[in-house]
This record gives structure tokens, sequence and C-alpha cells, in this order.
């Protein structure tokens, strides 16, 4: 079951986030922009949702909408639960929150050299529209429109 997080649980999905990158710093050359989010800010603002598993969480999303679209900001898996499919689940909760918010499309970026991470998104239906530096992060956008 997928549901919003609650403020206490701030320390265990900064946590997971962390455990989650830390494979991507070396190959990407500096700590992924997630790990050193806000999450108690994005939890009070009912942005961050969590996927349990054997009473623990096992899988975040931080989803952010805009006026057109909803920004899926971040997937997080636990180590442990990875090729488990909970970050596809997390995808598709995006895909049908858009829906329910009546917004037509679900944008996010990633880090360029995290490819195995685009293929993912491609193979979900996501294209890439554009990269851009933003800050110290080079980053790939894409998106997908949603049906109603």
């Amino acid at each position: 079951m997928i549901q919003l997080a609650r403020i206490e649980e701030a320390d265990a999905v900064a946590d997971l986030v962390e455990r989650a990158y830390a494979p991507w710093v070396l190959a990407i050359g500096r700590r992924p922009a997630p790990m050193d989010d806000d999450y108690a800010h994005h939890i009070a603002a009912g942005e961050v949702f969590v996927l349990e598993r054997n009473g623990a969480i096992a899988a975040v999303a931080v989803l952010i909408a805009a006026a057109d679209h909803l920004l899926l900001d971040n997937v997080a898996v636990d180590p442990g639960w990875q090729h488990a499919g909970l970050g596809r689940q997390l995808i598709a909760f995006a895909e049908a929150e858009a829906r329910r918010r009546n917004l037509r499309e679900v944008r996010l970026f990633t880090n360029v050299r995290m490819e195995r991470n685009i293929a993912l998104y491609e193979r979900l239906g996501f294209r890439e529209t554009h990269r851009a530096q933003v800050g110290d992060h080079h980053r790939a956008f894409m998106t997908k429109i949603v049906e109603p």
C-alpha cells in the first residue's frame, strides 16, 4: 500500500534515500541531489509517498504538483528491495496521481550518468526532452503524457 509519509518518518525517508543513492556517488562524482533534500519539508507539504514492506518503508516517491504537470522529483528504493518492482509501482502511482489531479503529464529528471535509470524510464514510456546543467548537476529531463 502506498500512502502519504508522516512527519515522524522524515529521518527514515532520508536514511532510505541515502542508502538507495549511495552507489551513484562514485559513478557521478558527487552526491546526487536527492541525498541532500529536506524530507521533513516535503512531508509537511504532502509530497512524500511511502511504500511499506514487512512494517518498514521500502520505497519512497516525492511528487510535486505544478499547474500543468506532476513532477516525479524522486523515486528511491531500499537496496534490500531493489529489483522487486517497487520503483515501477511508485512510477505507476505517480501516473495515477497525475490523472486523479487532472494533470496530463508526469515529468522527471535524473543525472545524465544514471543511464540505467534513463533506460528504465524510457521503457516505461517516458521520453527525454532535453539535457541541461542545473547548478552542479548535469540532468536529463523526461516527460510522459498520461491519458485521463
